[in-house]
């Protein structure tokens, strides 16, 4: 198979697309389109015991990577992992409850706790052999994405040991002892920053930080805790990857989106299900690409219902570069075929 890497960027329509260019037919992939609503993911994630089994088995992974590239034809293709492993790096221990999801360690809110932490990166390797498998194993046309944590969604469940809708165990702690939260954070970002970069070197062509816990907070901690960190990110990760474009995603951030965009100086911004499309052409700055925003339980129900909310966010973009993504991860219940009729209504004519 042809080297990806060696295929010019017009070759590459999400690529292409990240890096400003508009295609008459918006590049498409998912959120979560590796994972547990394909009949040959279940089937190999028995074979293997478990999610982190997965995840540390580099030609395991490389193989769920590959999965719906295979079976869907999307133009991007995403790194089977999950951001709990820069903790896991870091020196949390980390393990999965069946049923439901990961868990971690629960840090204690006392500065000793938080010092015992550094980053081991060999902790890491099977991610960068994962790597390294996929990228030579994708068509050539096919953009290969990586992806992290970022620093706020990372600590909140570094400090609870688990998700929770509110976080509130991280906000106290954000509140009582902002320097032992900047502290962590500070930690996270040399590590994530790291981290991508070795993804980088490894063979991905461009990355997304996930920030699915940042509609939590109020104006003034969404500017600490999420706008600064993810900024210092892609400042240092420019330094070191000049040419790797690095979408934004902080869920649930609504009307401080705009800043997020303007402040971080990420090159693309993806829009949860909640964000008017409209609204986001209108307000976020001119040209920046935008990745969304269909809502999960839009394709699940599928028919008309799917029509209509995908013809929705393919015309409120009309000059502006734009990625067709979810609002957030499919969901495990999807039918195969509404992402069959997904893919097709996007591309039109286009196989």
């Amino acid at each position: 198979m042809t080297d990806p890497s060696k295929t010019p960027v017009s070759a590459k329509p999400l690529l292409a697309t990240l890096k400003g260019e508009r295609q008459a037919t918006p590049p498409l992939w998912l959120m979560r389109q590796a994972g547990r609503y394909l009949p040959e993911y279940r089937a190999l994630r028995a074979e293997k015991g478990g999610f982190l089994a997965l995840v540390e088995d580099s030609d395991a992974a490389a193989e769920v990577t590959i999965q719906p590239i295979r079976r869907f034809g999307f133009d991007g293709s995403i790194l089977f992992s999950d951001i709990l492993m820069i903790p896991r790096a870091l020196g949390q221990d980390l393990w999965f409850e069946t049923g439901e999801g990961p868990r971690l360690a629960p840090l204690m809110d006392n500065e000793a706790t938080v010092d015992t932490l550094a980053y081991h990166p060999e902790a890491l390797e099977a991610v960068y052999g994962t790597v390294r498998r996929v990228a030579a194993m994708l068509p050539p046309q096919v953009t290969f994405l990586g992806f992290a944590g970022s620093p706020w969604t990372v600590a909140t469940y570094m400090i609870a040991g688990q998700g929770s809708r509110e976080q509130a165990a991280a906000r106290r702690l954000a509140y009582a002892d902002p320097g032992l939260m900047q502290v962590l954070i500070d930690k996270i970002i040399a590590s994530t920053v790291d981290y991508l970069a070795k993804q980088i070197e490894a063979g991905v062509e461009a990355v997304q930080l996930f920030d699915s816990w940042a509609g939590s907070l109020s104006p003034a901690q969404f500017e600490r805790w999420v706008i600064a960190p993810n900024a210092a990110i892609v400042e240092q990760l420019r330094t070191r990857c000049p040419n790797t474009p690095i979408i934004g995603f902080p869920k649930g951030a609504g009307g401080k989106l705009a800043a997020y965009a303007r402040e971080t100086g990420v090159d693309a911004i993806a829009l949860d299900e909640s964000v008017d499309p409209v609204w986001a052409d209108a307000n976020l700055p001119t040209d920046l690409p935008v990745q969304g925003n269909l809502d999960p339980l839009a394709l699940i129900a599928g028919g008309a219902t799917l029509d209509a909310a995908v013809d929705r966010i393919l015309a409120a973009f009309p000059t502006r570069p734009h990625v067709f993504n979810l609002g957030h991860g499919i969901q495990q219940d999807t039918p195969i075929a509404h992402v069959e009729a997904l893919i097709a209504r996007v591309r039109g004519g286009r196989g």
